[in-house]
């Protein structure tokens, strides 16, 4: 009989990881942010990333941040945290874990918390002073869905393509 292997990722690491993955789709020439939504089974149930939706072109439309507000990229794309739960096709994500790379805006709160997310995993909070992000933690807490940060452990994982 031999040993297993010692040196594999953690659950918390797999899926941050799928969400930082996730980001790498994005776009955005700014700000890639990913998302993966996991149920109690510590089974992948969706992923996403920031960009526009579908049949809007990513070559026509804006992806500028300063501006008239018409001609830039914050009317028309969609975060990675909606994106996770639109892209869902399986029912309910009642109870759900979500584990994401940016801590999600008030807007993607609202739709975590209206879809039954229970748990948020978030790795970077550097908008937390942010109305966005307070109003997000204020309707966390009301609507008892925990936010815990993700803790890095210094783990370098390097993956060939």
């Amino acid at each position: 009989m031999s040993d297993k292997r010692k040196d594999f990722i953690s659950w918390d690491e797999y899926f941050m990881g799928v969400a930082y993955l996730s980001a790498m789709r994005s776009k955005d020439p700014n700000t890639q942010v990913g998302a993966c939504i996991v149920g109690e089974d510590n089974r992948i149930l969706s992923m996403g990333y920031n960009g526009f939706p579908n049949g809007c072109s990513d070559d026509e439309f804006p992806w500028g941040k300063i501006g008239e507000e018409i001609d830039s990229k914050y009317l028309y794309s969609t975060h990675s945290e909606l994106n996770a739960i639109l892209n869902y096709r399986g029912g309910s994500l009642e109870g759900a874990k979500m584990y994401v790379t940016l801590f999600p805006c008030n807007e993607c709160a609202k739709a975590i918390i209206q879809a039954g997310i229970k748990c948020v995993v978030y790795d970077c909070d550097k908008y937390a002073a942010t109305p966005a992000v307070v109003a997000s933690k204020k309707m966390f807490s009301a609507a008892g869905v925990e936010y815990v940060p993700y803790h890095r452990n210094g783990r370098n994982v390097h993956i060939e393509l």
